[in-house]
């Protein structure tokens, strides 16, 4: 048998490249969709405590959605580690004077700001879902616990830390995952990076503004 035979496909740096990209997809469409469903916060306590409520309604389909979420994110995370370690081994020395020309601040920020943003969700789960370090949590007040949660300045200036890296996260990622899966066309890559910028821009924008808006009293 040839030693290409016996090859893991999950072992070639392409295939995990592909995965990687599939799974960052699958986290690009949620935080794109519960940011919507946070945007209920300003229609009022009545209002978000329903859409909670609602999707509290069916405790399979949430599981199931949690449970492939958990393990999106966990395959996105090993293979990523596993693919930086193995590009830092093929280059163990740096370059002297490296120039970053080709590179954005995103690209080359994304080996810390992804545990970074690893422990906020961690954070984020044990503050708003699970309760746990929150201050007042209730299983049913969902707009009581985002305004308590976010009355506490530190929590918040975390938040909103993670926010600025989860968008140089996104739109790195997002434009990386396009040229992973063969959808990068020369022609369209300068509207392809301003419309993904510009999701990007409004998801980050639109999170940020949820503890913002706690802070100066206009959620209360």
């Amino acid at each position: 048998m040839s030693a290409v035979a016996t090859v893991s496909p999950l072992s070639s740096s392409v295939a995990k490249k592909v995965v990687v990209a599939l799974t960052g997809l699958v986290l690009y469409g949620f935080v794109f969709v519960h940011m919507m469903g946070n945007l209920q916060l300003y229609a009022g306590p009545e209002k978000i405590n329903a859409y909670a409520k609602l999707l509290k309604a069916n405790p399979p389909i949430l599981w199931g959605a949690r449970l492939f979420l958990l393990a999106a994110a966990s395959i996105h995370i090993i293979l990523t580690i596993q693919l930086a370690l193995k590009n830092r081994a093929a280059r163990p020395v740096g370059y002297a004077g490296q120039a970053f020309q080709a590179a954005s601040f995103a690209s080359r920020t994304m080996i810390w700001s992804g545990p970074i943003i690893g422990f906020f969700i961690l954070f984020h789960l044990l503050h708003l879902t699970v309760g746990s370090v929150h201050p007042d949590f209730s299983h049913t007040d969902v707009y009581a616990n985002v305004v308590r949660g976010f009355q506490s300045a530190p929590v918040a200036g975390f938040y909103i830390l993670a926010m600025v890296l989860l968008g140089f996260h996104l739109q790195h990622g997002a434009f990386s995952l396009l040229q992973t899966l063969g959808l990068r066309f020369p022609k369209y890559e300068k509207q392809a990076k301003l419309l993904l910028g510009a999701i990007t821009f409004v998801i980050v924008a639109m999170n940020i503004s949820f503890p913002v808006a706690v802070l100066a009293g206009i959620v209360k």
